[in-house]
């Protein structure tokens, strides 16, 4: 893929479409979804020894989903999405600080 496409592609994916999802509605509730988008590209050329030529790149997306706008009655609310590993990770980060701090506490104390 020659450089100049990898960034008509890359622009062409990071539209408002991949943020917003199609609204859902349902027993007069609209919702939503809502996602975070996280991408990178690179890309270069170069030449060899014998003189040729090439060029190259690449380009990667991330997404997850953030939360939902919610509409009933006329009225709109955000919902935000819970990343559950992710507040595991914390929890157990957290515990594990707590942890040390009281053995060094219970160190300190001791001599």
């Amino acid at each position: 893929m020659k450089v100049d496409e990898l960034i008509t592609k890359t622009k062409d994916s990071l539209q408002a479409k991949m943020v917003y999802a199609e609204p859902y509605e349902k027993d007069g509730i609209t919702v939503i979804a809502a996602a975070t988008l996280a991408g990178g590209a690179g890309g270069g050329t170069g030449r060899d020894e014998k003189g040729q030529e090439g060029e190259g790149g690449g380009f990667g997306l991330t997404a997850k989903p953030t939360g939902a706008y919610v509409i009933k009655d006329g009225k709109v609310r955000w919902e935000p999405a819970v990343d559950v590993n992710r507040l595991i990770a914390t929890a157990g980060a957290v515990a594990v600080a707590a942890l040390l701090v009281a053995l060094r506490i219970v160190k300190a104390r001791r001599g």
